[in-house]
C-alpha cells in the first residue's frame, strides 16, 4: 500500500460528528486509534471534534511509527469545518497536508452546501493521460474526507440497527470523487478507554467515479474489495454513529485501524464560540 493510501485511509476513517440533529448543548468528540498490517503496529491517527448549534470543526492526524517508521516518516494532517443542513453535514472548507520522504502536499478546497467552489492542490498532481475526468457534475453533494463517515440516524430508527449502515456516501478529496457504499451486516460488542458497549457493523464498498487511474493495479483490487467493514458507536443524544474500527482488505494484508481511547463530552458555548 502506497504511504499516500495509509494516510488517506487513516484520516478518512477517523472522520466523525458532523451529522444532522445535533443538540442545542456544545459537544467534543475525541478518539485515538491504532493502525496495523496482517497483526503488525504501521502507525497511529487522531481525532478531536467540535460541534455546537449547527457549526463544526474537526481535526485529525495520522502517523506512521514503529517498524513502519524505519522506511518512511509519512504523517499527514487535515481539518474540515462547516454547517449542518438537514440529513447531512454541509463542508465549507477542508485541507490537508501530507509528508513523506520525497514530497509534502497540501489540498486546500471551499465547498458551498455541497458544492465544490475551489480546489488547490500543491504540488500539483502529475499530468496522467489516463485519469477519469472530474466534471462538474462530480463536485455536487458531496462530502470531504472529514466528513465523509458522517452517520446520522434519521427519525426514530432505532440507532443500532440497519438504518445506520445503509447508505451511500459520496466523497470528493480535492482530485478523485468516489462512493463509499455501506450495508447492515450485525452488530459486536467492543470496548476502549472511554467507551464500552455495543457497535453496529457494516460492510463497505469502494467505487471509483472519477480522478482515478483505472487501469492501477491497487484502483482495480479496491473496486472489486469485497473484504471492508466499518464498526460504528453511538452518539446518542446527536443520533450520529461514529467510527470506531475499519478493516480494509490491502494488495499486502489487512489493515485495521481500531479505537484505542473514545470519548465524547460537553464543552461550554464561550469556549465553542471563542475557538
Amino acid at each position: 500500500m502506497r504511504r499516500w493510501n495509509f494516510l488517506k485511509i487513516c484520516l478518512g476513517v477517523t472522520a466523525l460528528a458532523a451529522g444532522s440533529g445535533f443538540p442545542a448543548l456544545a459537544e467534543n468528540v475525541s478518539a485515538k486509534y491504532s493502525v496495523r498490517l496482517i497483526g503488525l503496529s504501521l502507525g497511529t491517527a487522531g481525532l478531536t471534534a467540535s460541534v455546537d448549534a449547527g457549526q463544526y470543526k474537526i481535526e485529525a492526524n495520522a502517523r506512521l511509527s514503529g517498524i513502519a517508521s524505519m522506511v518512511s516518516n509519512s504523517r499527514g494532517v487535515a481539518v474540515s469545518t462547516g454547517g449542518i443542513i438537514p440529513g447531512k453535514p454541509a463542508p465549507s472548507t477542508y485541507a490537508t497536508t501530507s509528508s513523506s520522504s520525497t514530497v509534502t502536499r497540501t489540498v486546500r478546497m471551499a465547498l458551498n452546501a455541497g458544492t465544490v467552489r475551489g480546489v488547490d492542490i500543491s504540488p500539483p498532481l502529475e499530468n496522467a493521460p489516463d485519469r477519469i475526468p472530474v466534471t462538474d457534475s462530480h463536485k455536487r453533494a458531496v462530502v470531504d474526507p472529514l466528513s465523509a463517515l458522517v452517520m446520522p440516524v434519521a427519525g426514530n430508527e432505532p440507532l443500532l440497527g440497519p438504518a445506520a449502515c445503509n447508505r451511500t456516501i459520496p466523497v470528493y478529496d480535492g482530485y478523485t470523487r468516489f462512493d463509499v457504499a455501506l450495508a447492515y451486516v450485525g452488530s459486536k460488542q467492543v470496548s476502549a478507554t472511554g467507551y464500552k458497549g455495543p457497535a453496529v457493523v457494516c460492510s463497505a464498498r469502494y467505487v471509483p467515479i472519477s480522478g482515478h487511474r483505472p487501469n492501477r493495479k491497487v484502483t482495480e483490487f479496491m473496486a472489486q474489495n469485497r473484504e471492508m467493514e466499518v464498526w460504528l458507536v453511538p452518539l446518542e443524544s446527536s443520533r450520529v454513529m461514529l467510527p470506531f474500527r475499519i478493516s480494509v482488505a490491502t494488495m499486502v494484508g489487512t489493515t485495521i485501524i481500531e479505537a484505542q481511547e473514545f470519548s465524547v463530552g460537553p464543552t461550554t458555548r464561550a469556549a465553542s464560540v471563542a475557538r
